[in-house]
This record gives structure tokens, C-alpha cells and sequence, in this order.
């Protein structure tokens, strides 16, 4: 298991204000090009050699946490608040619906946020499973009540949400994640 340097600022101010830059220009290159935009022009668009860039982010997945990690924070806590939500069901598609939008703020974001789901040597393991872990009592409390599928997981209501983002993120239909979370939420009731 790799440790979360990302997460963890430098302690010389310069160092800090290389970081925060990076991090601000990642997070407006990914809002223009998408997830998957060359780091070389995050470094340029920070004034940082590319060689700074690599030293606090050895990987676009370093740096892609950086950027996400507020929204995973967001999440988290939005999915604890809303285990008090009643029916539990309800709970469970507002979460969703918060984690597609999330998805959809860079494009091609699913896809990495996929993978790491799977690959606990990524960057961004650590934080989307801390963000998973409070989730499933979302799920745990929607199945005890029955309301919700006995065989799904957090991982699987993740690709399905992912695979909403995915196909409704360059869609002009507004209303087309609405109802594509309609049919999910359809298919998840027991």
C-alpha cells in the first residue's frame, strides 16, 4: 500500500505555493480539457518546470487527488448527513445524484475514478475509499430496511453512477441524468 503524499502540503512556503499552484491550474485545465489534459500544460499554465510538478505529483492520479480531494471530503459528509434521511432509499439517490455531478466536473473523470477502485497503489484509493466506506451505511441502512437490493455494493453503484456521468456529461439534454438516475433508482429497489 503506497502512502498519500498528495494530501500531505510541504512544509517551506515556496514549496506550498508551488503546490497550491499546480493545484489551481490542474484544476482549471481539467475543467477546460478534461481529466486525461497533458500535465506538461498544468506545469506550463502554473509557471512551474515540469520537474516541480512531478516532485509534489509523481502521477496524474497524485494530482488528480489533490484537485478531488475536497469533493471526496464533500461527499463523505454528505452521505453521513444523509443517513438520517428517511426512506433510506431517498437517502441513497440523493447521494448518487452528488456523485454524478461530481463526476461530471471534469470530463473523463469516470474513468479514473474507476480504475482507482481498483488499484490500491493509485493516488486516489485512499480518498475514494474513505468516500466508499461512509457510503455504504447509505446502502446498509437502505438494505436493512429492504428497500434497496440485497446484491449490490458501493463499487457497483459507483460504475453505474460513473457510467451516468460518463454518457450524460457532453449530452445538450439537461434533463437526460435525471432520467437516466430514475431508471437506476428503478432498478435498485428490492
Amino acid at each position: 500500500m503506497t502512502t498519500n503524499t498528495a494530501a500531505t502540503p510541504p512544509h517551506r512556503a515556496d514549496a506550498r505555493r508551488n503546490r497550491e499552484r499546480l493545484v489551481a491550474a490542474a484544476a482549471t485545465v481539467f475543467a477546460e480539457e478534461g481529466a486525461n489534459a497533458p500535465l506538461d500544460k498544468i506545469a506550463r499554465t502554473a509557471g512551474i518546470g515540469n520537474a516541480t510538478m512531478y516532485r509534489h505529483f509523481p502521477t496524474r492520479d497524485a494530482l488528480l487527488e489533490a484537485v478531488l480531494h475536497d469533493v471526496y471530503g464533500e461527499l463523505s459528509v454528505l452521505a453521513e448527513q444523509l443517513c438520517t434521511v428517511t426512506p433510506p432509499i431517498d437517502a441513497v439517490a440523493r447521494w448518487l445524484r452528488a456523485f454524478i455531478g461530481f463526476s461530471q466536473s471534469y470530463f473523463d473523470l469516470p474513468e479514473p475514478i474507476l480504475a482507482a477502485a481498483y488499484d490500491e497503489a493509485s493516488a486516489l484509493y485512499a480518498s475514494c475509499q474513505a468516500m466508499r466506506s461512509v457510503a455504504t451505511h447509505l446502502i446498509t441502512r437502505a438494505q436493512q430496511d429492504g428497500t434497496l437490493r440485497a446484491d449490490i455494493d458501493i463499487l457497483d453503484l459507483c460504475a453505474h453512477a460513473s457510467g451516468i456521468a460518463w454518457a450524460t456529461q457532453r449530452s445538450p439534454d439537461k434533463e437526460q441524468t435525471t432520467r437516466m438516475l430514475a431508471v437506476l433508482m428503478d432498478g435498485l429497489r428490492a
